[in-house]
């Protein structure tokens, strides 16, 4: 396979392009990087890529659901000034809401997961956000059902975003991530790869891989039992399944292990130069069992974030 010379995204189709001012216009467009060195022992007509998202404003890849779920509760009336935009997360997309509601003027609360991450609650209220701490041993779940109560008590006072039931999460890597992909390589991707949280990217972004070419190949991940330090992802058979998530899509539903997303995390920094987050490192590792299944192919992966927010983890020291 020839080397792929990657250019920089020029959307032919952007569902936000009224959008000029802000941080709004930051996000997204993120580069595609070959991964070169851990991948010396593959086959030289393998590639692996993944898209840098924690290039965006708020530094992951929330950035593109929260701005189209916004966008597209103004434009149908749900959010208007005056009114609190509401909703459950554990990381990035609370930050993503945080920092785009102070652009827009809008006042923000979240519920958050008491164990969440120190910086990120600390971030959170740094752009003026309500946090709303819930129990911790019922994870996000429990912050779900918090947001849920809230908005029942006083639905006039709030627009409940709604992250895990709202198409706009899909649609956003529909007509930018997937895009974006697809334009980089060329067309050449064979197989997308990607962790499940809300499940919104690999959804949104595998359906408009597909719709580009039905013989994609498409790899969902998550952890391998219901209690991991994969931050960012969900044992689906143990939690709430997100109403957005499409269990007939993918072609082969991968598990992933902590130690192993863990292991991979370092090697990525010590050998790519890469500092990425832990679900990155779990992506890296499923492209990577991938990779070696296939005699020729371009595997695509996306990292979330960066490693910045997990720098007290352990697992660093090992």
């Amino acid at each position: 396979m020839a080397e792929l010379k990657l250019k920089k995204y020029t959307p032919a189709e952007n569902e936000h392009s009224e959008i000029g001012e802000s941080v709004w216009s930051a996000i997204g467009n993120t580069p595609l990087i070959q991964l070169r060195n851990i991948t010396r022992d593959l086959p030289a007509d393998v590639k692996i890529f993944a898209k840098a998202e924690w290039l965006n404003p708020g530094g992951s890849i929330k950035d593109r659901p929260a701005r189209a779920i916004i966008l597209q509760a103004e434009q149908d009336g749900k959010l208007t000034q005056g009114k609190t935009l509401l909703d459950a997360s554990s990381g990035n997309t609370a930050l993503a809401y945080a920092m785009i509601g102070a652009a827009r003027g809008y006042s923000v609360t979240l519920c958050v997961p008491k164990n969440a991450n120190k910086e990120l609650i600390k971030t959170l209220r740094v752009y003026g956000a309500e946090v709303i701490l819930t129990s911790p041993m019922e994870g996000s779940d429990g912050a779900i059902k918090k947001a849920r109560s809230l908005y029942a008590e006083n639905p006039d006072n709030y627009y409940y975003a709604d992250q895990y039931s709202n198409a706009a999460n899909w649609l956003a890597h529909y007509h930018t991530t997937g895009v974006e992909i697809w334009n980089q390589t060329h067309g050449e991707v064979t197989h997308f790869v990607a962790g499940l949280g809300t499940s919104g990217t690999f959804v949104g972004t595998g359906r408009r891989l597909r719709s580009y070419n039905q013989h994609i190949k498409l790899i969902s991940v998550q952890p391998d039992s219901p209690f991991h330090g994969l931050e960012g992802l969900k044992h689906l058979p143990s939690v709430m399944v997100p109403d957005i998530y499409d269990a007939d899509l993918a072609d082969e539903n991968m598990e992933i292990s902590t130690d192993e997303a863990q292991e991979m995390t370092r090697r990525l920094s010590r050998e790519e130069g890469l500092f990425v987050g832990i679900s990155a490192g779990a992506a890296a590792a499923a492209s990577f069992k991938i990779a070696r299944t296939i005699g020729q192919g371009v595997v695509v992966t996306v990292f979330p974030d960066n490693g910045r927010r997990y720098i007290d983890e352990p697992f660093w020291e090992e």
